[in-house]
């Protein structure tokens, strides 16, 4: 008769060895995407306000419509911000007034750049504001209907600072936003009001790769089932554009658990090969809506576009 004892020993053995690590996770990256439509969705128009270039599009779906608020220049490359509204997504329709302008001495080359997240009834908007001579600071402003602003000054005390990315709700007590134009770093508030930046970069350009040159956040990030979902955008050595994905710890924001090997959106027709920037795709608006993740980027420097991509992972 064959002994029993090696078996029981070995299932004693397995069942008293650790449980192995939590997988990292494989997936909780977007795939490419596809422009919907093949054209841009606003162009410049006119010899005003938005005469020269209109791009670089921050959206929220309010449940009846895509608000896009997004960055206009005018022939001298003054920077304003413009406000338009979809039903659909695709055709939009736009304010004639300029909703965000130029109001303090450190604006006055331009107010750049929105990211905006809604958090219960106020919009938060952070932006670049240029002086026009050699200063860019990251801005912050708020609002209850995005035409009525309340300033709330440069969010740092440094002399340079670009694109912030809140998180649109608190982990562990804390906000989050992700921000930086050459690296990406973490800030942290109690309040959405005082941010404290960390030094520590939580994401760094990859030398030989697509974003070698530089990284900065794109949309604001969206907490998904996989972690802390960061759209970004990246550069080469020659200065062109792509934008990729990064999964952040749900729980501890700094913590990289995945990234693109290679981008989702890369520079391929005509309107961002050529612009008042060439190569340029610049992603700054996110939705999430009926399992597809919706891309609104600048082309060029001078037209909105959007991509899309099949996206079943949901908050």
């Amino acid at each position: 008769m064959r002994p029993w004892w090696p078996v029981l020993l070995c299932l004693t053995l397995l069942s008293a060895a650790p449980a192995p690590p939590p997988a990292r996770p494989t997936t909780g990256l977007p795939g490419p995407l596809t422009r919907d439509p093949a054209r841009p969705l606003l162009e410049p128009r006119g010899d005003g306000w938005e005469g020269l270039a209109v791009f670089n599009p921050a959206v929220i779906y309010d449940g009846k419509d895509y608000v896009l608020l997004y960055r206009a220049q005018d022939r001298r490359g003054v920077s304003r911000l413009g406000l338009a509204r979809s039903t659909d997504g695709v055709t939009f329709t736009r304010d004639d007034r300029p909703v965000f302008e130029p109001a303090t001495p450190e604006e006055a080359g331009g107010v750049e750049d929105p990211r905006l997240v809604r958090v219960g009834d106020t919009y938060y908007l952070t932006y670049t504001a240029f002086d026009g001579r050699s200063t860019a600071r990251l801005n912050m402003a708020t609002s209850a209907d995005l035409k009525t602003w309340t300033r709330h000054g440069s969010l740092f005390q440094s002399g340079w600072s670009k694109a912030g990315a809140m998180l649109d709700r608190p982990v562990n007590g804390l906000n989050f936003m992700y921000f930086g134009d050459k690296e990406i770093r973490l800030a942290t508030s109690p309040d959405r009001n005082s941010w404290t930046p960390e030094d520590t970069p939580v994401l760094r350009p990859r030398p030989g790769t697509w974003d070698e040159g530089g990284v900065e956040p794109g949309p604001p990030p969206i907490l998904t089932e996989r972690g802390i979902l960061l759209i970004y955008n990246g550069r080469d050595r020659n200065n062109v554009y792509a934008v990729g994905a990064a999964l952040f710890d749900r729980f501890d924001p700094g913590v990289l658990l995945a990234r693109s090997e290679q981008p989702i959106l890369t520079v391929q027709t005509a309107w961002e090969k050529t612009g008042t920037v060439p190569n340029v795709v610049f992603a700054e608006g996110l939705v999430i809506r009926g399992g597809r993740m919706e891309i609104y980027y600048g082309g060029g420097d001078r037209v909105v576009g959007r991509a899309v991509v099949d996206w079943p992972n949901r908050r």
